[in-house]
């Protein structure tokens, strides 16, 4: 099993990055390979989990360990398999997918690429009080970190690398402009923070 990859970023695409180490190249397929942007040409420490079936192994690469910790429980539901669960990793935060379960909010999952009213029972049913360990404090709850004291450029820097994530995922040039000037409007945050937040406004929509 391999548990993580450290090594330097050569390339990234719209599903997947390459990582080199010691020589080898391995292929990471991720849910938003541009929040990996940043790190082109640098090294970096990508939580993995190797997915083998007898007809394929592929490697599924996340920045945070709880990513690949609630990709591997989402494995473990009836209906759902890799595509479906990095859709999901890709949507939303572990936070405030944990709280959607534990709320038995099920309206709200079905809004997931590939989520069905019943898929969405099944993994209520499957993963309540399984995954509370990764709810927020009461006091910290919805919190957002931003980064302070960005230059414009950094800041259009991070937004363009957003944007083309969005894009990445499927959404078109018009509604991807449209989160943009949004997006622009709000506080100095990193890609990710971008991202998760177009991606809310994209599914309210």
């Amino acid at each position: 099993m391999i548990s993580y990859v450290k090594g330097q970023v050569t390339t990234l695409d719209e599903g997947s990055i390459i990582i080199e180490t010691n020589g080898i190249g391995y292929e990471i397929l991720c849910a938003n390979p541009f929040h990996f942007q940043e790190h082109i040409n640098n090294e970096v420490k990508v939580h993995t989990y190797h997915y083998i079936r007898e007809d394929i192994q592929s490697l599924y690469g996340f920045k945070k360990k709880e990513d690949k910790q609630l990709f591997a429980q989402l494995l473990n539901v009836s209906g759902i398999g890799p595509k479906g669960a990095l859709a999901i990793l890709g949507t939303v935060s572990v936070p405030e997918f944990v709280s959607a379960i534990e709320q038995e909010d099920d309206k709200y999952l079905t809004k997931f690429p590939g989520v069905g009213k019943k898929t969405a029972r099944q993994m209520i049913l499957d993963l309540k009080g399984k995954l509370i360990v990764w709810l927020p404090d009461e006091e910290n709850e919805n919190t957002i970190f931003y980064q302070e004291g960005l230059s414009s450029k950094e800041k259009r820097e991070r937004l363009d690398d957003a944007i083309e994530a969005l894009k990445a995922l499927g959404y078109t040039e018009k509604e991807v402009k449209r989160v943009r000037a949004e997006l622009e409007k709000t506080k100095q945050g990193s890609v990710d923070d971008y991202v998760r937040q177009g991606l809310q406004m994209l599914m309210k929509s």
